[in-house]
């Protein structure tokens, strides 16, 4: 079964541990592997909630902007190819 969390409960997990609560019983409390954790920590480590939404926004950007750049460069291909051809 995958649970989700958003950036918000993980930052707040995050928070809970760096109170002094042990991972184990985070892990145990909120029911995620312990590796899910130190993922969470690695990326989302020191940051607040509105930096967590300000990444998620440019992970987001980031990726429309790689989708168009591939667009157009398949969209350039095409067009070399018909105007290589002889007629």
């Amino acid at each position: 079964m995958k649970k989700s969390f958003s950036e918000t409960q993980i930052i707040g997990i995050l928070k809970e541990q760096e109170s002094g609560t042990k991972v184990s019983e985070l892990c145990r409390k909120h029911g995620f592997h312990d590796s899910s954790f130190y993922k969470w920590k690695a990326k989302f480590g020191g940051m607040s909630v509105s930096d967590a939404v300000r990444l998620k926004a440019l992970e987001d950007e980031n990726k429309n902007l790689k989708r168009l750049v591939a667009d157009l460069n398949l969209d350039k291909m095409l067009l070399t190819d018909a105007l290589s051809k002889k007629w």
